[in-house]
């Protein structure tokens, strides 16, 4: 399969070297996540055109943006990307009709011929009370989305998003993530996204690339690398598990709950504003999943999954990673050395992986 993205360059900024290579096809969103300094932003304006590589290649979707080797490097309004910024960006003294404007006369005649539409954008992304606005009196959130619909409505090949929610405050996020959500599945606009949150790029990514000190690690498909124990140590001790596919089951409408249901079994969390039948996407922590080695009826943790120990790995200090494998999938759990020993677990033995159902609130749960 061709590659719709296909980067591999190097950029030297002082003592700093940016060394990204990727190939990605056509769809979904790529979550670049890293910690502050790990080179995400150098990235995503070298993809923009605001920054030149020293070496290496950029193409995206058959167009080549930058070549060393043919000495090619596209001006940044020939790229055609659309860019939000941590900040949005917008003109304070436009109001949010004419911001979106803005955005729409700068796509080209040929572009708005096959547009998105302008209603299409105030729909999805609920803008619809807020035309005449001017955007001084928005709120950080409402920004954002105003500058949302300003990128799409230049009607880009390729819409990069550089830590979009970083100077949100937590209702505010909770409130935008959902829009974004909505880009994956109304648009067909790959996206990338920059952030240093895992429940940011486990949310809304589809494929990952992770920078560290300027390097590419690793890339692949999100729910393979975030499950993968070697790469524990990369998203920190406190955020690494396990991601699931899942399918919405049914929701009991008098306790609030949800049932999903995954390749080895079910599980039950807070209700989830969905369909039944919405392919889901679940984050289990590593360290909030308990081990037992029976099954528990007297305790208050309702999610019970029967497996095997398939592998202990051990991490810095008192702990221990145990992979369990449950059949077609594994998790993961993060407990001591010392329970480790006190439960006998070897390869091989059977357990109970416990996970509670208040654990995987909507943060952890991704459409």
């Amino acid at each position: 399969m061709t590659a719709f993205i296909d980067i591999d360059i190097k950029k030297r900024l002082g003592a700093f070297e940016l060394a990204a290579k990727l190939s990605l096809p056509a769809h979904g969103v790529l979550g670049v996540f890293g910690r502050s300094g790990a080179g995400k932003t150098t990235f995503i304006n070298a993809l923009a055109g605001t920054l030149t590589p020293d070496t290496g290649h950029i193409r995206v979707g058959g167009a080549t943006f930058f070549d060393a080797a043919t000495r090619t490097n596209l001006a940044i309004e020939s790229r055609g990307v659309g860019y939000v910024f941590q900040d949005g960006r917008l003109f304070p003294h436009l109001d949010v009709k004419q911001n979106l404007r803005y955005g729409q006369m700068r796509a080209s005649r040929r572009q708005r011929a096959q547009s998105i539409g302008f209603d299409t954008v105030v729909d999805v992304l609920g803008l619809g009370a807020l035309l005449a606005r001017r955007s001084s009196n928005l709120s950080g959130g409402e920004k954002q989305r105003v500058a949302l619909g300003r990128a799409l409505l230049t009607q880009p090949r390729l819409l990069l998003m550089d830590e979009p929610l970083a100077s949100l405050d937590a209702p505010r996020k909770s409130e935008v993530i959902p829009y974004i959500e909505r880009l994956r599945h109304d648009f067909s606009i790959p996206i990338v996204y920059v952030t240093h949150s895992v429940d940011e790029v486990t949310r809304l990514a589809d494929h990952l690339m992770i920078l560290v000190e300027g390097k590419t690690v690793v890339t692949g498909d999100l729910v393979s690398v975030m499950s993968d124990p070697l790469h524990a140590p990369l998203f920190g001790r406190h955020e690494a598990g396990t991601v699931l596919d899942c399918k919405l089951e049914s929701h009991d409408t008098h306790f609030q709950i949800s049932t999903l249901s995954f390749l080895d079994g079910y599980l039950r969390v807070p209700a989830v504003d969905l369909a039944p039948g919405t392919p889901v996407r679940v984050r289990l922590r590593s360290r909030e999943v308990a081990l037992s080695t029976r099954r528990l009826d007297d305790v208050s943790i309702t999610n019970q999954l029967a497996g095997h120990v398939a592998e202990l790995i051990e991490r810095q200090g008192p702990y221990i990673d145990v992979v369990v494998a449950l059949g077609h999938t594994s998790i993961r759990a993060l407990i001591t050395r010392e329970s480790c020993e006190r439960l006998g677990l070897v390869p091989g033995t059977p357990v109970w992986a416990l996970i509670k159902a208040v654990a995987l609130d909507r943060r952890s749960v991704a459409a």
